[in-house]
């Protein structure tokens, strides 16, 4: 029962790493836009400093994540990970006891 635990876990791990890569992704792209914007408007100013800041912070989360993605790549078994019921239709003529 164990590895059977065990992979399971693993494909859980690795799908919350894909969801917060794409919640870094997104926080990466909307600091770096606000950095744009507020380097326009007011090139040097403090709020210009912590958008980049920010921007910093959220692509080295970004790297991170990815890295990790990259070190659990998810070993092949020849099996599909989800094992899911069969789609005949259950037999009505037979009474269980």
């Amino acid at each position: 029962m164990a590895p059977k635990t065990e992979r399971i876990q693993f494909l859980r791990a690795v799908r919350q790493l894909h969801r917060i890569r794409s919640f870094y992704a997104v926080g990466a792209l909307l600091w770096a836009a606000s950095s744009v914007w507020t380097g326009w408007q007011a090139p040097g100013s403090r709020q210009m400093w912590v958008s980049v800041l920010l921007l910093t912070v959220f692509t080295g989360l970004l790297v991170t994540a990815g890295l990790s993605l990259r070190r659990l790549a998810v070993p092949a078994t020849g099996r599909p990970a989800h094992q899911a019921a069969s789609h005949k239709k259950a037999s009505t003529r037979h009474a269980h006891a």
